[in-house]
Order: structure tokens, then sequence, then C-alpha cells
């Protein structure tokens, strides 16, 4: 781990104006990926912003649905009783991710930044898009099996591991952010994170120094929910194809995939009474090691629709 300096702030304000102070500068909270990476160094900041102190940990009723705080724990969003109760997708999500000793303390802003766990990105032997702009992909070729066959592109074919952002998207959560001027602004979901393109270093749409300040739940549609995830051992492993899904009262389904995608995966032109698999995963690019994601998750929306789970 190389060197750093150390920052602790009282406000979100001081995070964001403290980040544009100190470029290449880290937000911190729980830091169950950043350490990580930081020991590999795969990321290297030359600063870091302790935002524990700042006051975003809590879970609150707004009139348009459910706002939650940027520092709330995993654990304590999956238990809270309105969650449970308005967004059971979002609870069932978040406790198939990970293990309880890192849901204790992952946060919600975090869980939506974390990165890939792809093996090339934490291998600092081999070239990676990702971790060095233009030094080439080397999955494309390599071991693809738990990667990307959905909006993919020649630079990369990555994954993003987040099981709570698939259910914040079939939600159409917004995430709330503030900028070192002060400026505060809300991104949908669907817009937070990018597809990568020609620079697959860029996870999200975030500006420089903007800090996410909340998460907030539209309100409840009802209906039936559900989180299916598939992985290769019963628990701590990230998806190999997950499905947040939504059966609304008037019989409409709303679906969105994880473990297909650099970002959760939704298509809502496809989505209705009669959705069609084939629309969802259209344009699926696969090889003789990834074509079982496109069947898994074939079947696991017919699974759906057959009454099966949602």
């Amino acid at each position: 781990m190389k060197p750093f300096t150390y920052q602790r702030v009282k406000t979100p304000q001081e995070a964001a104006e403290a980040a544009q102070k100190h470029p290449g500068a880290k937000f911190i909270a729980g830091g169950t990926n950043l350490l990580d990476l930081m020991k590999h160094q795969i990321e290297t900041p030359p600063h870091l912003i302790d935002v524990n102190h700042t006051g975003l940990d809590k879970i609150t009723a707004a009139s348009d649905g459910l706002r939650i705080g940027a520092l709330v724990r995993n654990t304590d969003l999956a238990a809270d009783a309105r969650v449970r109760r308005d967004y059971p997708v979002l609870s069932r999500a978040l406790l198939a991710g990970a293990s309880a000793q890192l849901r204790n303390k992952a946060t919600t802003a975090g869980n939506l930044l974390q990165r890939t766990r792809c093996p090339y990105f934490y291998d600092t032997t081999k070239p990676c898009n990702k971790r060095n702009p233009g030094s080439g992909c080397s999955a494309i070729g390599g071991y693809e099996r738990n990667l990307g066959i959905l909006g993919v592109s020649e630079a990369c074919i990555a994954t993003h591991p987040s099981d709570m952002a698939v259910a914040m998207r079939v939600l159409d959560a917004q995430v709330e952010t503030i900028s070192p001027d002060g400026s505060q602004r809300k991104i949908p979901i669907a817009d937070f994170h990018r597809l990568p393109g020609n620079t697959p270093h860029v996870d999200t749409n975030l500006k420089p120094g903007e800090l996410i300040t909340h998460v907030t739940l539209p309100r409840p549609v009802g209906g039936k929910q559900t989180y299916i995830k598939v992985r290769d051992r019963a628990s701590y492993a990230f998806a190999a194809v997950s499905l947040a899904a939504i059966q609304l009262p008037d019989g409409r389904f709303q679906f969105a995939l994880g473990g297909l995608a650099h970002k959760p995966w939704r298509v809502e032109a496809a989505e209705g009474k009669a959705p069609q698999a084939e629309q969802i995963l259209a344009g699926a690019r696969t090889t003789t090691q990834t074509a079982f994601k496109k069947t898994l998750a074939t079947r696991l929306i017919a699974s759906v629709l057959q009454g099966g789970k949602a």
C-alpha cells in the first residue's frame, strides 16, 4: 500500500470541497472494497476523505417514497421494516450479497460504487483497460466464464458486481449528490452507471468531487417482488446471473438483471404483461464460456413468468 494522507470531515459539503482540493482523492466509509484495491495497488489515492461522520446514516420517509442515507449500512437497510414491507426485492438482494460481516460495514453509496471483480482487473501483471486505460483487455479471449455478455465493448467485458444496484434499478431509484460548489442533483439509477465503450475505467456519471448523499426510492408499487441469485457456491459469491423481478398488481412485470453487464441490465421496452426474454437479452455477445449465461437468464425470466418465484 502506498502512503496517503487522511482527513475526517463533518459535512457532505466539506467532503466535496476536500475532494476538489486534493485531485485523485477518494471518499472512504466502510472501505470494504477500496481498502482491498489499495492493498493490491490497483487504487492508489494520495488522500482519503473519511465521510463516516457526515450524518448520512439515516433512513427517512419522504413524500414520494423512502430516502436512504449514503452511509446506511447494508445490514440496517435490509432489516428496515419499511424496506422489508414495501421494497422486499431490495432487502432480498442485500441479504444475497457478501457476508454478514461485510454487510455490517458496507454502505449504500459504497455498494453502488464498488468496482468489478474481473480477475484481470485484480491481476496487476495483466493488461486491463479499467485499471490502465489503453493497455488492452486480457479478459477477451481469456478466462471469460463469469464476465459480461450485454453492453460489452472491444475494450472491456467486465460486469458490475452489486446485488443491491440490480434491485435499485428495478425499483427506479434516484441517486442524490452534492458537488464542491454546493450544487445538488438527482441522477436516475438508469443513468448512474456507464457501459464500458472506449472508457471502461469510468464506472459512473459522477463528476469530479461529487459525493453521493442519498438514494431515494419511489412510492411503493406493491405486487410480488423477488430477487433470484445464481452463483457458483451458496454464499459469499458474486452472481453468475441474478434477476430482480416485480409483478405489479395489474399483472405487468418489471425485470432487472445482474451478472451480465457493466451495469444493472434493464430493457423497459420489453416489459409488460408478456415480457420477452429474447428482447431483454437482444444483442448478447456470448462465447463458449459464457453462453450458459444467456440460457440461465432466459430460464430465470421464464420461472418468474410461470409463477415460480415472483
